[in-house]
């Protein structure tokens, strides 16, 4: 499988921007969240409870699928993906476990499931992680306005920016890039754009 980097982040905290920049820059090969494909996620972010195991396990699924794609990539080219599978299980499966929005049967069959994918997929070159402040992840949700997340509860968010402290401080897979990305214009001041590029420059 080709060299691939990782994009983590909670939502809002500017992956896809950072896909689509070091694609542009660089001839990476991108390959997205597929947050638009899940028939789940609507009714997921109406009624977490009920939803929350099935538009799970369709991203895990969905991951997996993407894991393949890029397994059989001949381009040449680096991969960049948009969040990880890890993050799907770790975070988000595990926090709607946590907060009781998913049975623990559910997430067991979840997690045996995670844990059998894991064996079977290579790990990034390296794991860029984006991090701000739940506040200004609040606010670039509203402002991008997509309809599935208008219904997200500032308290979902915060627990889960709890959750990516705690995984990134005890992630080992592969070597790891933290970017701050408090600034909305990260990614069109050129001096960001620069600084950006110097941290990841042995990756990329």
């Amino acid at each position: 499988m080709p060299d691939y980097i990782a994009i983590a982040g909670n939502m809002g905290a500017g992956k896809s921007s950072l896909v689509d920049f070091l694609c542009k820059k660089f001839g990476h090969t991108p390959f997205f969240e597929p947050n638009d494909l899940n028939p789940y996620l609507d009714d997921f972010y109406k009624n977490m409870d009920g939803y929350a195991f099935q538009s799970q396990m369709f991203f895990l699924i969905q991951k997996f699928k993407i894991h393949q794609e890029m397994a059989a990539d001949t381009g040449g080219a680096v991969l960049v993906q948009d969040r990880t599978i890890f993050e799907d299980a770790e975070i988000f499966c595990t926090n709607l476990y946590r907060s009781k929005k998913m049975a623990k049967r559910d997430y067991e069959t979840y997690m045996a499931m995670y844990q059998t994918i894991l064996n079977a997929i290579p790990r990034p070159k390296v794991l860029i992680y984006l991090h701000c402040s739940a506040r200004t992840l609040m606010q670039r949700i509203a402002r991008r306005g997509r309809a599935s997340e208008m219904n997200v509860p500032a308290d979902y968010i915060k627990q889960l920016d709890k959750l990516y402290k705690k995984w990134i401080g005890t992630y080992t897979m592969s070597s790891v890039v933290t970017v701050e990305t408090e600034k909305i214009d990260y990614l069109e001041d050129f001096i960001e754009q620069e600084r950006i590029v110097s941290q990841l420059r042995e990756y990329l």
